[in-house]
């Protein structure tokens, strides 16, 4: 009994001074002004005395929370200073939280095309399209505000850069800035010389240079056949070099006979026809007529054409070194199922190809076929025309049986002395007395009084029956959205049929074709 009364009396000290101790800790927390130790009795190596409690009276219970030595660090403290950004999505304050949905909504375009732009990027595409409208309908050049602002050109943030490090902007100095022109940049390239390769180490030596050591009138030599090759080699021979690019550029010689040559120039094109449709030469059937059509009359440089490159690159000329082809898609609704009701109406694509080639001797190529360039370009020959296997129509230049042969010429005053053939109904030689409506240059409409004037191309064809004959008039254009080579772009300006039997004319209509872009070939087969 005595071990038990000495237990029961120790428990009872050790939860008195246990309840003593969190209740001094309590008050400690509450009012930590009246907790302070005397410096005396601590020091930076000793841990400051506990507070002993009186005897009188038992220890109020605490009213804190209960917390150890080893939890001080992870107490959670409060911070009442900083504002609470979710408070909006609180329930019970509907009224502030749509004042902040109306401050975020967007008001002005650049707003509306930057919030389109943040819904695209989370993939909510009908919420974007419905932004970018009402975008546009603010303001049409939002796009270049928008662009402007995230995507900034080079040359301004470069400029932004310098005036706040301090440097001078480059718009105080406008000569720097400004881009050279062409003249310019070939008075400086006169100057220059063919440089070497660089050295493969500082301290190795530079490797040789054979063309630096070519006389001018050899490199002259070398670069006229290159171009009487390929012309497009000879202009690919600029990028060598500063100093072979104020070469091609300035040597009016090799250009000249660029383009009078007969190879790419203008002594190959044919300002009257030159052959009748099926390839037999005029002077053969005629006598009276010249071996070769004249070129136009003047090809001296002139204020339309100042130099002979300009007048290879501008006036209108048909090149030989491909072929023209025209993409032509278009739809037309499709056969439904009558057996049950839908809402889906069908509809078809329907893509086609014209296909045009030009021979130096004034004979032409038409073909219109579903097969794809890839499969035809490369058949487009005589050789292949009219070519029908018995038992080869899987052969490669199967493609070619349904090609046309025909003959060409440009438009373009003669000389008064040039003799025309007589007129025949036997269409064979060529009679131009049956001629469609000329065109009016301005209004594009028939007028029989209208002049011809230089930048169209005739072409006649077979028709798919003997007795009749296809007649295409195009004009030339620009291929590139830039005013570069005007001989890369065929438009249409009409398409005939003619009759022999009944020698009259039909027009077929141009409402699905489309202009013929030149593709370069490099080996027909």
């Amino acid at each position: 009994m005595d071990t038990n009364s000495n237990t029961e009396a120790e428990l009872e000290t050790f939860r008195q001074r246990w309840r003593q101790e969190v209740s001094s800790r309590a008050k400690t927390q509450a009012q930590p002004s009246t907790c302070t130790s005397e410096p005396s009795q601590s020091g930076p190596g000793r841990p400051p005395l506990k507070s002993t409690p009186s005897a009188a009276g038992p220890p109020s219970r605490p009213t804190g929370p209960i917390s150890h030595p080893e939890q001080n660090d992870a107490i959670s403290h409060s911070y009442h200073d900083l504002p609470d950004n979710e408070e909006h999505l609180k329930l019970g304050n509907q009224e502030q939280r749509s004042k902040v949905e109306q401050a975020k909504e967007p008001r002005t375009a650049l707003e509306h095309y930057e919030k389109a732009s943040e819904r695209e990027g989370q993939g909510q595409l009908g919420d974007s399209l419905m932004l970018y409208r009402k975008a546009f309908k603010l303001d049409e050049k939002v796009h270049e505000i928008y662009k402007n602002k995230h995507h900034p050109p080079v040359a301004a943030s470069s400029k932004t850069t310098q005036t706040q490090q301090g440097v001078p902007s480059a718009t105080s100095n406008k000569e720097e800035t400004r881009i050279a022109t062409i003249a310019e940049l070939l008075d400086e390239f006169s100057q220059l010389s063919i440089p070497p390769a660089e050295p493969e180490t500082d301290l190795s030596d530079p490797p040789p240079c054979p063309l630096a050591a070519i006389p001018g009138e050899i490199l002259h030599e070398i670069f006229m056949t290159i171009a009487i090759r390929d012309v497009a080699t000879y202009g690919r021979l600029a990028q060598v070099c500063k100093r072979f690019a104020y070469l091609i550029m300035t040597d009016t010689r090799i250009w000249k006979r660029i383009a009078l040559g007969p190879e790419f120039g203008f002594a190959a094109m044919h300002y009257r026809y030159a052959v009748d449709i099926r390839g037999t030469p005029l002077h053969i059937l005629n006598s009276a007529l010249p071996l070769s059509p004249p070129t136009p009359v003047d090809l001296t440089p002139s204020a339309a054409y100042p130099t002979h490159r300009d007048q290879f690159r501008h006036r209108p000329r048909l090149r030989f070194n491909g072929c023209y082809i025209s993409t032509v898609n278009y739809t037309r609704p499709g056969a439904s199922d009558t057996s049950r009701f839908t809402w889906i109406a069908p509809v078809q694509i329907v893509t086609y190809y014209r296909y045009l080639r030009f021979f130096r001797d004034g004979t032409a190529i038409s073909l219109l076929t579903t097969a794809e360039p890839a499969n035809v370009v490369h058949h487009l020959t005589k050789e292949n025309l009219h070519m029908h296997f018995a038992q080869g129509s899987n052969l490669p230049n199967a493609v070619m049986k349904d090609a046309l042969a025909g003959r060409w010429r440009l438009s373009g005053e003669l000389p008064p002395s040039y003799p025309l053939p007589a007129n025949d109904n036997t269409f064979g030689p060529g009679t131009y007395a049956h001629e469609p409506p000329t065109l009016d240059a301005t209004t594009g409409l028939p007028s029989p009084d209208a002049a011809e004037v230089e930048g169209d191309v005739h072409i006649e064809t077979e028709g798919v029956l003997p007795k009749y004959m296809w007649k295409m008039q195009l004009s030339f254009g620009s291929a590139g959205r830039k005013e570069g080579t005007r001989n890369g772009k065929l438009s249409w300006k009409g398409f005939w049929s003619y009759n022999r039997l009944t020698d009259d004319w039909g027009e077929f209509g141009l409402r699905n074709d489309r202009p013929f872009y030149w593709s370069r070939v490099r080996s027909f087969r």
